[in-house]
């Protein structure tokens, strides 16, 4: 049998083994391989990527003036709400207390001699056996023994934070993300606080992301959202869209936060998810998945036209069945071959061919 008559019937063979899609060949002058056409659809779904975060995160500050002792979490562990995660010399905490609440004891002390003194006054006072200047003498000395112990009460208990505050608790259930200082250093407090000890927790999660002022809208107008977990193979619908009201003046961009339910703890703060919605925009272009080809990193598509066939690099999206979403290059109404390994051989034939 003559080569072209084989390499017809081959073909033919390519197009009945890939379903309706596949097509032949148009033009006599292209390769004899089954294609297919790069179908552009509706308006569908986009996917953007996004980043998880933790809803309730926060970084604790020191309150106190004082050198860390013992930091017994590192990063990574999983601590209770309560738990110790920085501990402080308390040295000095421990003697302004004591100070404090020794001035407090004879503040108390002189306030009850005060009011008693007041006291007696005040039962003498209507028989007119004291007169009307040292009866006001003495209840001003009360009124100032008063003052002087609420002022002695507020210090004791300043006195008492500040000692509490060598102690420093997990807020919430979580995990601690990051430690910035180490046991022997000295931190500072108020008025520049200085970061100590990183936590996150993992009971509630979302996902942020920045969007074009346009998807945005579109995403706002649509309600619904889904994110996609790895690498697109789990889908995940969204508890909550909230779409900020400005956007960003530098990169004009809004940011986007969706939210996950609670069975979705295996997901980690800080890894990359992506967030797809319908009608975002342009008409989406796929390709069967049978006819990508990857290579290395290199993921692609036999193009065939004009007679040539070329590996070209394409971008892609989500999968949905038997079918994938280029993101980028490739343009609606190509033709692709149906099937890559035929695709690639019959390049090799003709570069063999080709050699003197």
């Amino acid at each position: 049998m003559p080569r072209p008559i084989a390499l017809l019937l081959f073909a033919a063979l390519l197009a009945g083994c890939h379903g309706k899609q596949a097509v032949p060949a148009p033009a006599a002058s292209d390769p004899p391989l089954a294609t297919v056409l790069a179908d552009a659809g509706a308006a569908g779904a986009q996917t953007w990527d996004g980043t998880v975060q933790a809803v309730d995160a926060a970084v604790l500050m020191a309150q106190t003036n004082a050198r860390v002792t013992a930091l017994p979490f590192d990063v990574g562990a999983t601590v209770k709400r309560g738990d110790v995660l920085v501990r402080f010399t308390d040295v000095e905490q421990q003697s302004a207390l004591r100070a404090a609440q020794a001035q407090t004891a004879a503040a108390q002390a002189a306030y009850a001699d005060a009011q008693a003194n007041y006291q007696r006054f005040a039962a003498i006072a209507p028989q007119g056996y004291v007169s009307r200047a040292d009866f006001e003498r003495v209840r001003m000395q009360r009124d100032s023994a008063k003052a002087q112990l609420d002022a002695a009460r507020e210090q004791a208990r300043a006195a008492a934070a500040q000692q509490r505050y060598t102690v420093v608790r997990a807020p919430f259930d979580g995990v601690v993300t990051k430690r910035y200082v180490q046991v022997g250093e000295a931190a500072a407090g108020p008025p520049f606080p200085q970061q100590l000890i990183a936590v996150a927790s993992l009971g509630a999660l979302r996902v942020e992301a920045k969007l074009p002022q346009g998807v945005a809208a579109a995403l706002r107008a649509d309600g619904h959202a889904t994110v996609l977990a790895d690498d697109g193979r789990r889908r995940i619908a969204a508890t909550g869209i909230t779409v900020f009201p400005v956007a960003d003046p530098a990169t004009h961009t809004v940011d986007v936060r969706l939210g996950l339910p609670p069975d979705t703890r295996d997901l980690s703060p800080g890894t990359t998810v992506k967030l797809a919605f319908a009608g975002a925009g342009s008409p989406v272009i796929s390709v069967p998945r049978s006819a990508v080809v990857e290579r290395g990193e290199l993921t692609g598509v036999y193009v065939v036209a004009q007679g040539r066939v070329a590996l070209r690099q394409l971008r892609l999206g989500d999968t949905e069945g038997d079918r994938v979403t280029v993101l980028a290059g490739l343009d609606a109404g190509e033709r692709i071959a149906a099937d890559p390994a035929a695709a690639a051989r019959w390049l090799i034939a003709q570069r063999a061919q080709a050699q003197p």
